[in-house]
């Protein structure tokens, strides 16, 4: 029997973590924001199997649309805290290509439920950033169906521009989660056990 992750559904399916090419971002924080999920949602309704909710196409769309705005490394290395620096580059790089396929799956199954057409995406006035911020919030508000849902980005500044690495779904920021779940699988099996624990949860069913 599978372990439960609190902020993910165990419903994930396996996938090679996603390459793509990094380019410069100039854009502020909330304007990548926003530009993105209004991407990543254009492309869910323009899509036959996404717009009927097939978790697997909004994954791929996840993918090349929302996952070059990422930074699920740092994700990875924050939610697994100080064992990341006494594990093998090895092994780092397999916590983190497990860790980045479950979140592009979650991330998706969550956008199953908000793909609908009368969805709206809304951005209350950030406020202004000091010159050398590099870390921010962006707060976005969902509404469908009469229902609101809080989502909001953690973001950091790279040289690439600014990255997601955190989000808040349902009043709870992902790396705190997983940062205690993490920590139960180390204290059981070691960094090893916790890549056998993504694995599993990213096998298929």
């Amino acid at each position: 029997m599978r372990t439960h992750l609190i902020w993910a559904p165990l419903a994930v399916l396996a996938a090679p973590p996603y390459l793509y090419a990094q380019q410069v971002d100039s854009r502020s924080p909330d304007a990548m924001i926003k530009r993105t999920i209004d991407d990543v949602m254009a492309a869910i309704r323009s899509d036959p199997q996404a717009r009927v909710g097939d978790p697997d196409r909004i994954a791929k769309i996840v993918e090349q649309k929302f996952l070059p705005y990422t930074d699920f490394r740092r994700t990875t290395q924050l939610a697994v805290g100080s064992a990341w620096n006494q594990a093998s580059s090895a092994q780092q790089q397999a916590l983190f290509e497990q860790f980045q396929n479950l979140l592009v799956r979650t991330y998706a199954l969550q956008l199953t439920q908000i793909r609908e057409q009368d969805t709206q995406f809304k951005f209350p006035p950030m406020p202004a950033l000091r010159a050398n911020a590099t870390d921010a919030v962006v707060k976005s508000v969902v509404v469908s169906d009469g229902d609101t849902l809080n989502i909001d980005y953690r973001v950091n500044k790279t040289g690439s521009g600014w990255k997601i690495y955190d989000i808040n779904m349902m009043g709870a920021w992902m790396i705190a989660v997983y940062r205690q779940q993490f920590a139960q699988q180390i204290a059981k099996g070691g960094v090893d056990g916790l890549i056998a624990f993504l694995k599993a949860h990213n096998a298929p069913d």
